[in-house]
């Protein structure tokens, strides 16, 4: 939300909270630069002459985002026995979870902070709180439609989701609220009109799983009156941002003004009697610095080009300190982005050499690994409390991220293969091989262990 609804801040009054405005003002910023935005008080620019101008975007922070992104990426998620992993994986699947988990990323290592809820489709809602049948659906929402309501020991424990979309009858605004009561978390609807008027209101009682997940950026916030919301990476890095826009400006300068030009003597130019002034006969004219007096330039004859120097070297430098620089301060360590054999080294190779940024990245990933859990808990809880299932909410869920960015999976696993079978006397290492390869709990993974061995040395009968 660029500019949170009166009709929403209103309500929320009503209800007893008040909510600060200030977090959406930098993740407003931070979009921005994300969206690649016209910033007016950066990109447009004076001239000496007093000519306006617009720099060249270079996207930067889109690049940062979509790197960031690449180290949290999910291969499988396993929810225990095969009818619940199946169901779960429907129900993801339905709701296009590999796509949005993705654009969840990037937009959360821009602004700081996405979410997702679990909600009924096309139930029917009944007065005293219940409701029968519909469609277990998930809805992911941004930093700018988040409103964090009660936070303890920095989890959000309650929260809001405000949205704005176009209907048949105009603007409506959708509120959702969670909260706590007597230890079940309650869930209400308002939907606003576009003249902010309350059209419709709604509200269930579920459990005491809770029915959303928060994703946050790992690296603590410190940014003042921006409790319950992560850290904008991007805003943070707005400073190194300009200046690889900068940078950017200086290259094209150099390059426009790197043309040839061919000065040249009036003996040789036609000139209007007239005007005084050389004739235009053609482009190439333009192109032409007459130089009046009848002596040669520089006594080196009549004609004389210029070529002006391209400062490569200068600019590469300074590309590569401001690159460092913006890696830094969004989090990748120094030199993440570098030139090297007419390349750019991109985020996802130079973590695969800096072990030491592993740390942040693993940080990151328990924060994505406990949000897809929350998710899968509250759908398995929507479907044993709507659907009449039984599903086992206390499973383990393991996630397997895709490390093909920091390291060949492949060679890894064939590592962990040998050693299982060089040091088959030490069952740990085997337990380790299975864990890994079949993507299972630690649990799951000796029961297979226990299994083989009991096929491998059946009992001899007396």
């Amino acid at each position: 939300m660029e500019s949170m609804e009166s009709c929403v801040r209103t309500k929320l009054g009503q209800l007893g909270y008040h909510i600060h405005t200030k977090p959406y003002e930098y993740i407003e910023e931070a979009n921005r630069w994300y969206r690649n935005e016209l910033i007016d008080d950066f990109h447009k620019r004076t001239a000496v002459t007093g000519e306006l101008y617009e720099i060249d975007r270079m996207n930067f922070a889109k690049r940062g985002c979509a790197d960031d992104a690449n180290l949290c990426e999910i291969i499988d998620i396993n929810v225990g026995e095969d009818a619940q992993n199946e169901f779960v994986h429907a129900v993801l699947e339905n709701n296009r979870f590999d796509t949005m988990y993705r654009r969840q990323l990037e937009r959360m290592s821009a602004a700081g902070t996405v979410a997702a809820y679990v909600r009924l489709d096309n139930a029917t809602y009944l007065t005293n709180g219940k409701a029968i049948n519909g469609e277990i659906k998930l809805t992911y929402c941004y930093a700018e439609d988040y409103i964090p309501l009660r936070i303890v020991n920095d989890e959000v424990v309650e929260t809001a989701f405000s949205s704005t979309k176009l209907g048949k009858d105009g603007k409506q605004t959708t509120l959702v609220m969670f909260t706590q009561q007597g230890g079940n978390y309650r869930a209400d609807t308002f939907v606003f009109d576009r003249s902010g008027k309350e059209i419709e209101a709604y509200w269930i009682i579920l459990g005491d799983v809770k029915p959303f997940a928060v994703m946050q950026v790992a690296e603590v916030n410190n940014i003042r009156h921006m409790d319950g919301f992560g850290y904008p990476k991007v805003y943070g890095a707005i400073p190194t941002l300009k200046q690889i826009d900068l940078c950017h400006m200086i290259l094209n300068g150099d390059l426009e003004k790197g043309e040839k030009f061919v000065l040249t003597n009036e003996a040789i130019v036609e000139i209007d009697k007239k005007t005084g002034d050389p004739k235009p006969r053609s482009k190439q004219w333009k192109r032409l610095f007459v130089l009046l007096g009848r002596k040669p330039i520089d006594g080196n004859g009549y004609i004389q080009e210029y070529n002006p120097k391209i400062r490569v070297e200068e600019i590469k430098k300074a590309f590569e300190l401001c690159l460092s620089l913006f890696s830094m301060t969004f989090g990748f360590g120094s030199k993440k982005y570098v030139f090297e054999q007419n390349q750019i080294q991109t985020a996802t190779q130079y973590i695969g050499e800096r072990q030491d940024c592993m740390q942040e990245l693993n940080k990151q990933r328990e924060e994505a690994r406990q949000y897809i859990s929350g998710i899968v808990r509250a759908i398995l809880w929507f479907s044993n409390t709507f659907q009449n299932t039984s599903f086992d909410l206390t499973a383990d869920i393991c996630i397997d991220f895709d490390d093909s960015y920091i390291e060949d999976k492949n060679t890894r696993m064939e590592s962990m293969r040998t050693d299982a079978q060089t040091f088959s006397d030490i069952p740990e290492f085997t337990i380790r091989y299975i864990e890994e390869r079949l993507n299972v709990s630690r649990e799951e993974a000796l029961k297979v262990y226990e299994g083989q061995v009991q096929e491998d040395d059946p009992e001899v009968e007396d």
